[in-house]
């Protein structure tokens, strides 16, 4: 399977968003429905439990033949052996980043204009993350960037683009009409009574004909 298409339905996950099931339960079950990429999203705690968990998620990750991102932490990406890194704008410039890790190595860069979008694609980028594309409760600082504003960033890049920010099954379709290559969740999967469930029905959605 082409790595683009492995990113179709992307699990973004960090301890404290496990608000039901164990997180790491909670990966396995995403996993096993169909999920193909995972994100560790811890912006603290204490780094030999961050650590601990990664390696539980690249040890099921390589099991299902599935992508293992880290998001921010090039460092801990490295530690971890991951598949790649998903960057903030405000974090090590991608051209830095690049000098530190093999070719085969992803980088994603949040995108929350065409601007940013823009400068994405000109260092180098391997995809973008879009957003938020609808209200969300699981970041706090997000800008609502809406579906226009994934339209216009569409029109301006050809990397392929992640939408974030609020997604649910039935707004899947929307999405995937106006430009995103793949769909990023959080609570529709962690804070799911059935995690296996939710995320298949995510992967069903995505994959059906508009």
């Amino acid at each position: 399977m082409n790595w683009i298409d492995q990113l179709a339905v992307y699990l973004v996950i960090g301890r404290k968003d496990c608000t039901i099931h164990p997180p790491i339960e909670v990966v396995k079950q995403a996993l096993s429905a169909g999920v193909k990429t995972i994100q560790l999203r811890e912006k603290k705690g204490n780094m030999r439990e961050i650590i601990q968990f990664g390696q539980e998620i690249r040890k099921l990750t390589l099991e299902y033949h599935a992508l293992f991102f880290v998001n921010d932490r090039l460092d801990l990406a490295q530690i971890l052996e991951a598949d790649g890194v998903h960057l903030g704008q405000d974090d090590i410039p991608i051209e830095e980043a690049k000098k530190l890790v093999p070719p085969t190595f992803k980088i994603g860069i949040s995108a929350g204009s065409v601007k940013e979008a823009i400068e994405a694609e000109k260092q180098g980028a391997d995809y973008i993350g879009v957003g938020s594309i609808y209200p969300t409760v699981t970041k706090e600082d997000a800008k609502w960037l809406g579906i226009d504003g994934l339209k216009m960033i569409r029109h301006s890049v050809a990397l392929p683009i992640v939408a974030i920010g609020g997604i649910q099954k039935e707004n899947i379709p929307e999405c995937k009409e106006n430009g995103a290559n793949s769909i990023a969740v959080v609570s529709a999967i962690t804070r799911s009574n059935n995690p296996y469930q939710s995320a298949k029905e995510l992967v069903e959605r995505w994959g059906a004909k508009l």
